[in-house]
């Protein structure tokens, strides 16, 4: 058995695909996905949709799907949005429309009512954080950071949108006697980071987000036991 952890896919399915082909993933194996599957790219609801088939996944919650659950009413009434409605919720409609919700809205408007409340379902179900231990070595798997952090604060006591949408300082050790795991910020934009588009690893930092969704970036991936490293291109 082997455990994989993936960085952020917004939407890029094709590069999923890819990804868990070059790593061999099979039903032996575990899968973590440091949320944000949706947004961005052209595939989201499908990238979803072959994960919920996956019964060795854990995803965890991402900004972006914070942003997609805080709008479930409106999506769950497209095509018949009152005028009323847009007004007293415009600015979470805004806010996620600004990050990219155009592919996961397109998607989401061509499947039943029945099938959006099961993705939805899903989603609620993502876990705020993960923690584990492969080889005697801990790790503590959040989207974003540690907002306001503290090494005495208990990670049960951080808000979710701390967990979400803050990011780390790279520089920084947050812990000795773990490995802090995280998505969100893409390693081209860690000034740390000697190879800007890879996995970044350092100061007890993994940082997976590659940046599948542009041009240059790609989908990442890694394994905790043989900390070998997965890319999508």
């Amino acid at each position: 058995m082997s455990t994989y952890v993936v960085g952020d896919i917004h939407g890029e399915f094709n590069q999923l695909l890819e990804l868990l082909n070059t790593m061999d993933f099979s039903s032996k194996d575990w899968l973590y996905v440091m949320g944000d599957v949706v947004d961005k790219g052209e595939y989201p609801i499908k990238s979803l949709q072959l994960l919920m088939g996956l019964p060795n996944c854990t995803c965890l919650m991402g900004n972006h799907e914070l942003m997609m659950l805080k709008n479930r009413e409106m999506i769950n009434n497209l095509g018949n949005l009152s005028k009323k409605f847009i007004e007293n919720n415009c600015l979470n409609i805004l806010d996620w429309l600004n990050n990219g919700a155009e592919s996961t809205l397109c998607e989401l408007s061509e499947l039943s009512l029945d099938e959006r409340n099961k993705i939805l379902d899903y989603v609620e179900k993502f876990k705020p954080y993960v923690e584990l231990s492969v080889n005697g070595v801990d790790y503590l798997l959040v989207h974003g950071g540690l907002g306001n952090f503290s090494v005495e604060k208990p990670i049960a006591d951080y808000s979710l949108e701390e967990l979400v949408w803050d990011r780390p300082d790279y520089s920084k050790e947050y812990f000795s006697n773990k490995i802090l795991v995280t998505g969100h910020t893409p390693t081209q934009r860690i000034k740390e980071n000697t190879l800007p588009g890879y996995i970044f690893m350092g100061n007890n930092h993994i940082a997976l987000d590659c940046g599948a969704f542009s041009p240059k970036g790609k989908l990442a991936g890694i394994c905790l036991e043989t900390m070998e490293e997965f890319y999508s291109r």
